[in-house]
């Protein structure tokens, strides 16, 4: 049977869209990596640098800086920052293959969305569970887990956009080769009829992570660690389902405490992704997390204050950086 996707491009190729194309390349599909002049460099030298279960892998793949080279490509992975995403879905749009399938992986709830304003190709919601980090141009180290949820944005998401991805026949078989496609490259994948709830869930353990993570620069086992950290975690949780139950999304109290607390046992080493963007002196995506919290509990009605403070702080830290300069 022919493999139904000949060519992948990752635009915004991090840690997290560097670790699922490295996943591809290496079992021996057509990857082209789309980063920073660094990463790219680094990688066009010696490849991409893969350190996973205790081994160090050296991966051949094709990189480049120009977001043009997502010509060609009849399979997208769609890994830039939330701030990012609707200036580069438009860049993009130009050079995209019209059958092309964008895969959404990204923190946040409106990603998707904002995808799909910009282009015209089909736009598939994806829920990320890894735990890696890239830190130097060229090396990704993996950490833990590193499978997907993938979504029918067509259905879940048709009250805010509609993507055109054909019959829902049609839809279900693609999402099914999408899956099997990753399967065989050592990716799990699960397929969700409420990739809205997914999404939303993987909100709430953002929200109850990164922020924390990333203004006490700890891991998530030291955060575990400490009652009054899963204490405050508990009232960031619970702040977010009352949120999503007035946005009209079914996200229960007990099940979400339960994941919540298994992300740090999953990934007892990792630092969020502010973390390492506030280590570097980068901007995070706190306005697509706490801050979304934040935003839509104003807009709903819904009191978030444990959000609302963890928002202000990771600003006032980033703004400070921000004034100190390079």
């Amino acid at each position: 049977m022919a493999e139904p996707f000949q060519s992948v491009a990752v635009v915004g190729a991090g840690a997290v869209g560097s670790f699922f194309g490295a996943m591809l390349a290496r079992a021996g599909h057509r990857v082209t990596l789309i980063g920073r002049p660094a990463h790219v460099a680094a990688i066009t030298r010696g490849g991409l640098r893969l350190e996973m279960a205790g081994r160090s892998e050296n991966i051949k793949v094709a990189a480049s800086t120009d977001l043009a080279a997502v010509a060609g490509a009849d399979l997208v992975l769609f890994s830039v920052k939330s701030t990012a995403t609707a200036a580069v879905a438009r860049q993009i749009a130009p050079h995209l293959d019209p059958e092309a399938l964008v895969l959404s992986l990204q923190n946040g709830v409106e990603n998707a969305a904002a995808i799909a304003a910009g282009i015209r190709q089909t736009v598939v919601p994806a829920v990320v569970y890894v735990a890696v980090a890239a830190p130097e141009p060229g090396l990704v180290t993996h950490h833990g887990r590193g499978d997907l949820v993938i979504g029918d944005w067509q259905r879940a998401g048709a009250q805010e956009h509609t993507v055109a991805a054909g019959s829902a026949t049609g839809s279900r078989q693609r999402r099914q080769q999408l899956a099997d496609f990753f399967a065989a490259a050592g990716v799990p994948v699960r397929i969700s009829d409420d990739v809205m709830a997914e999404l939303w869930s993987k909100l709430m353990v953002n929200c109850a992570y990164n922020a924390i993570s990333g203004l006490a620069q700890a891991n998530y086992g030291q955060m575990a660690a400490l009652p009054e950290i899963r204490a405050l975690q508990q009232a960031v949780v619970g702040e977010v389902v009352a949120l999503a139950a007035a946005a009209g999304v079914d996200l229960p109290l007990a099940p979400s405490l339960e994941a919540m607390a298994k992300i740090a046992v999953a990934m007892a080493g990792q630092y969020s992704s502010t973390a390492q963007d506030m280590a570097r002196h980068k901007p995070s995506e706190i306005d697509h997390l706490n801050g979304f919290v934040a935003r839509r509990g104003r807009e709903l009605g819904i009191p978030t204050p444990v959000n609302d403070t963890l928002y202000a702080l990771v600003k006032l830290v980033e703004e400070g950086q921000r004034r100190a300069g390079p």
